[in-house]
Parts: structure tokens; C-alpha cells; sequence
């Protein structure tokens, strides 16, 4: 009989506290999908979103200091 390990585990969410929107899954694709092309760099993956669909909320282009900005506020949502 096989027994299953189940803790600890590792759960991709564990520190989420609120759900995540489309616009945020649809933006982790894109950002997944610039670095399986090997952007590695904050401008290779600026310049690649910005040849995606994928735009900033308030529209417009992204830029290195409107991503990092938005980095820094997912990362410290409650």
C-alpha cells in the first residue's frame, strides 16, 4: 500500500490571500511566455510585454518603472 506524503506541502499559493484576477493570471502567461523566449533582462521583458496584448491597467505601454511598481504592490498585497 502506498501512503501519500501530504505535509509539509508545497501549495504555489500559499501566501495569496486574495484571489487572482484574469488580468493578473493573463499577465503571469505573458511574462512565463517572455522568459521560455530567454528575456531575462527588466528592458527584454518590458520590450517583450510590450509586443504582447498584455498592457499595463491604466493602459498605455509598460515601462521599467510602472512594472517594478507593480511588482512591489502584488508582492505586498495583503
Amino acid at each position: 500500500m502506498k501512503e501519500t506524503y501530504s505535509f509539509p506541502h508545497l501549495d504555489a499559493h500559499q501566501t495569496q490571500r486574495a484571489p487572482t484576477t484574469d488580468w493578473e493570471s493573463d499577465l503571469a502567461d505573458a511574462i512565463e511566455a517572455a522568459f521560455a523566449k530567454g528575456h531575462q533582462s527588466l528592458d527584454e521583458l518590458v520590450a517583450a510585454l510590450n509586443r504582447s496584448r498584455m498592457r499595463p491597467r491604466a493602459g498605455g505601454l509598460w515601462t521599467p518603472e510602472n512594472f517594478t511598481a507593480l511588482m512591489r504592490e502584488l508582492g505586498a498585497r495583503p
